[in-house]
């Protein structure tokens, strides 16, 4: 088993401060719960730790636990050898979540729609 916080692939920390993988390829403030949701993509099992935090940075919490190799050497991912070849591919796929891509929001109804006045424009001053 091997760990993976958010810290190794956010594009806002610097080396020196834990980040693993080059920023130009990282993604910006990577969630426990994105990394797991790509680790379902990629077929590969995981954990998440939801109660663990990384040392230097404590307001974030989780951490995702993965396996990289079934117990007899085999990959669970032909394509995915080494743990930086995963932080990679979740850098690839963190950016393209679900939850990170904004839906169009419908303009017809709210752009027709009249101001609504306030209940306080007619009243004076005392």
């Amino acid at each position: 088993m091997r760990y993976i916080t958010h810290v190794s692939r956010n594009k806002q920390t610097r080396l020196a401060e834990g980040r693993k993988i080059p920023a130009s390829k990282a993604c910006q403030n990577p969630t426990a719960f994105e990394i797991g949701d790509c680790c379902n993509h990629l077929k590969i099992p995981h954990a998440i730790e939801k109660d663990k935090a990384y040392s230097r940075d404590l307001m974030q919490v989780g951490r995702v636990r993965v396996m990289l190799k079934r117990s007899d050497g085999s990959l669970h991912n032909p394509l995915i050898a080494s743990k930086k070849q995963l932080m990679l591919r979740i850098a690839e796929l963190v950016p393209k979540h679900a939850g990170r891509i904004k839906k169009p929001e419908a303009a017809t109804s709210s752009s027709n729609a009249a101001p609504l006045k306030s209940g306080k424009a007619g009243r004076k001053k005392r």
